[in-house]
C-alpha cells in the first residue's frame, strides 16, 4: 500500500512521498497545502484507526518519554543531514534506483542495526 501510494503521488502530482519533506513544506509554505494536509491527515488517521480496531498492534512505547523525544529530535536532525527520510529514500528513492538513496538506506539501516545491537535491543 505504501509503494502504491508513493507511486500514485509521483504520477498524479510529480512529488516524492518523503514524509519529512511533505511535513516540512507544510509548515514552511502555503504552496500545495491541500494535498500535504490530506497526506499527513491520512497518516494520523490510519494510526488512530489502527489503535481503535487493533490496539494490540500499536502497543505502548517500550522506552520513556524523554528518550523518545531525544530519539525523535535525532531523527529530525538526520533527515535534514541526509536530505530526506526513510520513506523518501527507502520507498521512493530505491524504487527509482537513486544512487544517493541507496547509500542513504544502507547507512541508516546499518546504523539502526548497530545501535540496536549496542543498546541490547528492545526490552
Amino acid at each position: 500500500m505504501i509503494g502504491l501510494a508513493s507511486a500514485l503521488l509521483l504520477v498524479a502530482r510529480g512529488r516524492i512521498a518523503g514524509v519529512s519533506g511533505i511535513v516540512g513544506s507544510l509548515l514552511q509554505s502555503r504552496e500545495d497545502r491541500g494535498w500535504r494536509l490530506a497526506f499527513v491527515g491520512g497518516l494520523v488517521l490510519s494510526g488512530v484507526v489502527a489503535a481503535i480496531v487493533v490496539p494490540s498492534a500499536v502497543g505502548a512505547s517500550v522506552r520513556g518519554t524523554p528518550l523518545v523525544i531525544v530519539a525523535g529530535l535525532l531523527v529530525g536532525f538526520g533527515t535534514r543531514l541526509g536530505s530526506g527520510c526513510t520513506s523518501g529514500h527507502g520507498v521512493c528513492g530505491v524504487g527509482r534506483l537513486s544512487a544517493r538513496s541507496l547509500v542513504a538506506v544502507v547507512t541508516f539501516m546499518t546504523t539502526g542495526a548497530l545501535v540496536t545491537w549496542l543498546t541490547g535491543g528492545v526490552s
